[in-house]
């Protein structure tokens, strides 16, 4: 089906995973999407030097046996509400696998990490890699208390900065305000107070509040920009002065979804690909939604497909 959507999900067996996959069916039950469950794993090798330096492979039965399982349990926890549900397995490693899948995805969802042993092999670094070179948004989704049922989401904040990327991430997260119907609150973070980045350089006699004023009505035009089209989306606008990384972690206890873009300037680079990324993702209250900043088709079509639904390979 052409105009099939679908919201790839990884799994596990971790709890992290489950909830990314109850959040992956709440999401999709919005749009009349698909959901598709993946285990992907990698089988290992040893070298053996009675056979002069060649690589035997281990029997991969048990662990596909575990992978199997782990798709079941996944599907069980999906099935029998209101949304169709595929699955598949992949060998290969799970990032890599994720990362070419989503070319074909509306979004991917994945937990903030693994378990241990076995699931933390298969996630550990997925929460890491997927959300810097996924083709499609990636949802990262913290921990949830066990028993506990995700809710529909009502408050977004999406951070601004004035790149590209953060222009993108600005348009999703008004799709995503649409489609579930919830607020819209765009950040812009000026770190004038830290002294730090690229306004460090700023003298005691600038006037602060006429910065955030500016920044302000940058916002403006460029939320603006963003909602045509989309005339039933109200988006709040406020220019703070702090760290963004910071804020948008803080914000993270107060909303639903958190929507940022993959690349930015300032504060925004290292929110999401350097070490301060990786502490918002871990830490953050709420899920996170990260926007590529490049387009599908400026990126290589992968040779796997979820384009037609799967049963296990």
């Amino acid at each position: 089906m052409a105009d099939d959507k679908v919201v790839l999900v990884g799994v596990d067996g971790s709890p992290e995973s489950l909830g990314a996959v109850d959040w992956a069916v709440y999401r999709a039950a919005q749009e009349g999407c698909r959901v598709h469950i993946l285990c992907a794993y990698s089988l290992p090798s040893f070298t053996t030097a009675s056979l002069d330096g060649g690589y035997a492979a281990l029997d991969d039965s048990a662990i596909r046996s575990g992978a199997e399982a782990v798709v079941n349990e996944a599907v069980a926890r999906a099935q029998g509400r209101g949304v169709t549900v595929t699955n598949s397995l992949e060998t290969g490693d799970p990032a890599g696998v994720l990362v070419d899948l989503s070319d074909a995805a509306t979004m991917t969802v994945v937990g903030t990490r693994g378990g241990g042993g076995f699931a933390d092999r298969l996630l550990g670094t997925v929460s890491s890699a997927l959300p810097a070179h996924g083709r499609c948004p990636t949802v990262v989704v913290p921990r949830h208390t066990e028993g506990a049922a995700y809710t529909p989401v009502k408050r977004i904040v999406v951070g601004v900065d004035g790149s590209e990327s953060a222009h993108k991430a600005l348009q999703r997260a008004v799709l995503e305000a649409e489609v579930w119907g919830a607020e819209l609150t765009a950040i812009a973070a000026v770190p004038m107070a830290s002294g730090a980045g690229a306004l460090a350089w700023l003298p005691a006699a600038v006037d602060r509040e006429q910065v955030l004023a500016d920044v302000r009505s940058g916002l403006d035009r460029t939320v603006a920009q963003a909602l045509e089209g989309h005339s039933g989306v109200v988006v709040r606008r406020h220019a703070l002065d702090g760290n963004a990384a910071e804020l948008m972690a803080e914000f993270s206890t107060a909303v639903d979804l958190v929507v940022v873009g993959s690349r930015g300037r300032g504060g925004f680079t290292g929110l999401l690909l350097g070490s301060t990324s990786q502490g918002v993702l871990s830490h953050a209250s709420c899920p996170v939604m990260v926007v590529p900043s490049r387009h599908k088709e400026d990126k290589r079509r992968s040779s796997r497909n979820i384009a037609t639904p799967w049963v296990r390979a």
